[in-house]
């Protein structure tokens, strides 16, 4: 007779135990970017509603943001680095191909060599590092997930573009992913729609080698993301609630990808959501910042009070590939 493999399971339930962010100091507002782009701090704040973004200096990495961001979603959370038994990373920015970024980070943290890696789902990363992270705390093969979502889209942001160059921007944002005694993170909807992966994309680097240029930058066709985001992503965050067991009145706060207003205002709108659930608006002062933009704006709410410890948060974000994730969370 054959043996059995044994298994292992977890914690029955998984939560957000703390949240953490980091914004670069330079604040950059639309005046210093309009020229470039033959545009206007009027056009820029109708089309997006952004005002300002944030600009990460050469000493603040990608590395260097998400460990300030870690250590203190690390503190909210009360947990040591010691504690922590996986660190994973959602970005598309980190310009070395490998190693990971996690691993850079997890050593810098002063963890006991927990797994580390990176993911690459662009402005949907968080969102898949969170359904992961909840998946392992469940299943036992972690107790605490450090959940990473870090950029410097400035690197890789042409400023002539004059679709791209206003939208993007820096930033870190982390929360920690532990045990709980109730449901704190609820089933995750996600997937794909790889007929328009080019949509938003970086070249391929040995093209832009063969053609003797420099820093391969984003592209995007923004006119087709726009719609595609605006009515489609309404459609999985309404299944994320009902996955969730939760309905549009029972929510407390709307967190979704920052990467335009109007997409935002569009999918309020489709999901019917009351006045009384309060909705991120942070990318009116920080920018898209990609697989930042989501722990980042939940980090503000909770700093500014709209959001509190216990409410129930619709996080949804959809970016390159075009990949897209959403779940309902407990705020920590």
């Amino acid at each position: 007779m054959s043996a059995t493999i044994r298994t292992e399971t977890g914690s029955t339930h998984a939560a957000f135990l703390g949240v953490g962010a980091y914004r670069p100091s330079r604040l950059v507002p639309n005046s210093e970017v309009v020229d470039a782009i033959d545009s206007s701090d009027e056009w820029i704040q109708q089309r997006s509603g952004i005002k300002t973004r944030r600009f990460a200096g050469e000493d603040e990495t990608v590395v260097s943001m998400a460990v300030a961001a870690s250590q203190k979603a690390l503190d909210a959370a009360g947990i040591d680095a010691q504690q922590v038994d996986a660190v994973i990373v959602a970005t598309i920015s980190h310009l070395i191909q490998t190693p990971s970024a996690a691993t850079a980070i997890a050593h810098a943290l002063g963890t006991a060599q927990p797994a580390a890696f990176d993911i690459s789902a662009a402005c949907a990363g968080f969102c898949h590092g969170v359904a992961l992270a909840n998946d392992m705390v469940r299943g036992g093969s972690a107790r605490h997930v450090l959940v990473i979502g870090v950029e410097k889209l400035s690197d890789i942001t042409d400023p002539t573009d004059r679709g791209t160059a206003f939208i993007f921007a820096d930033g870190a944002g982390a929360v920690v992913v532990g045990p709980s005694d109730t449901p704190g993170i609820g089933p995750v909807v996600w997937g794909s729609d790889g007929e328009h992966y080019d949509h938003i994309r970086t070249p391929d680097w040995r093209d832009v080698l063969a053609a003797g240029g420099g820093m391969p930058n984003l592209s995007m066709k923004g006119n087709e993301v726009f719609r595609w985001a605006s009515y489609g992503m309404a459609k999985v965050a309404q299944q994320a609630l009902d996955r969730a067991g939760i309905t549009a009145d029972q929510l407390d706060v709307f967190v979704p990808h920052q990467a335009n207003n109007r997409i935002t205002d569009t999918m309020a709108r489709a999901l019917r959501l009351p006045d009384t659930v309060r909705i991120a608006r942070d990318i009116i002062d920080a920018g898209n910042t990609s697989a930042a933009s989501i722990p980042l704006a939940l980090d503000r709410m909770i700093a500014d009070g709209e959001a509190k410890s216990g409410d129930l948060a619709l996080l949804i974000a959809f970016g390159a590939g075009l990949a897209y994730a959403a779940q309902v969370v407990t705020v920590p």
